[in-house]
């Protein structure tokens, strides 16, 4: 500390801070949309922090240290938060418990990476990453309306007459929150190596992506991170089915 710090790298973390803390106060305001693109911009800046400290090489504890605390702020109490007000405030105790739990168990996400980072989580993630959880909660606020539109014209029943959106987005709170702290392994964009050469194709599939994330990106952006948190579980699910069949035979 009697060097310095690096600002750059600080400074994009702050910006991620200040999203998150953005995205409370139009939660409190009742401008859940706008609370939910602060969560999503966070994310962004998320990333970048990380990606110029190592491409610069100015990695620190502090860095490390300041990032964690912005994760809780904005991939902790932000979503908690934007769902609370959101939805979750029509239970009463139970929806405020159901929002702490996230917040909870965000924390004890990030608390676990940390203590993992020298060890065995580096290219993959241990439990579904703070960010991913956000953006599910996130991606529903901003598509929930569009999701239930798609699904009553295609007469898939009347999803929110059936369950109610209350139920659903409480029972999706314990989900990512139980999903933050397990054991199920998620991809990490380390595993990628984009240093390496790969198909032609994979670059038109990625074009195309953000084309559609451009013209639609509420919706896309939903059915991206439900396929993130699902193909964990998919995966676990396998492993498990398959291990319980090596046993077997």
């Amino acid at each position: 500390m009697r060097k310095g710090i690096y600002i750059l790298p600080n400074l994009i973390t702050l910006l991620s801070m200040f999203g998150g803390f953005y995205s409370i106060v139009a939660s409190l305001n009742s401008d859940y949309e706008r609370a939910a693109w602060a969560i999503m911009i966070a994310s962004v800046f998320d990333v970048l922090d990380g990606w110029v400290a190592r491409v610069t090489h100015t990695a620190t504890r502090f860095g490390i240290e300041i990032d964690s605390l912005s994760d809780v702020i904005s991939f902790g109490v932000a979503p908690g938060v934007l769902v609370y007000t959101w939805t979750l405030s029509s239970f009463g105790k139970i929806g405020w418990l159901g929002a702490f739990f996230l917040v909870a168990c965000a924390a004890l996400r990030l608390a676990r990476f940390n203590v993992q980072m020298s060890g065995a989580e580096k290219k993959h993630f241990t439990g579904l990453p703070t960010p991913a959880a956000a953006l599910m909660i996130a991606a529903t606020v901003l598509a929930y309306e569009e999701v239930i539109e798609s699904l009553e014209q295609w007469n898939m029943v009347r999803l929110a007459d059936v369950i109610g959106k209350d139920y659903w987005v409480l029972a999706m709170t314990f989900l990512l929150a139980g999903l933050m702290v397990s054991n199920i392994t998620y991809h990490g964009l380390k595993e990628a190596n984009l240093k390496e050469r790969r198909p032609f194709g994979i670059l038109v599939v990625i074009a195309a992506f953000v084309a559609l994330v451009a013209y639609h990106p509420a919706l896309v952006l939903f059915i991206a991170s439900l396929a993130y948190v699902s193909l964990g579980l998919a995966e676990a699910l396998y492993g498990l089915l398959r291990k319980r069949k090596t046993v077997t035979s």
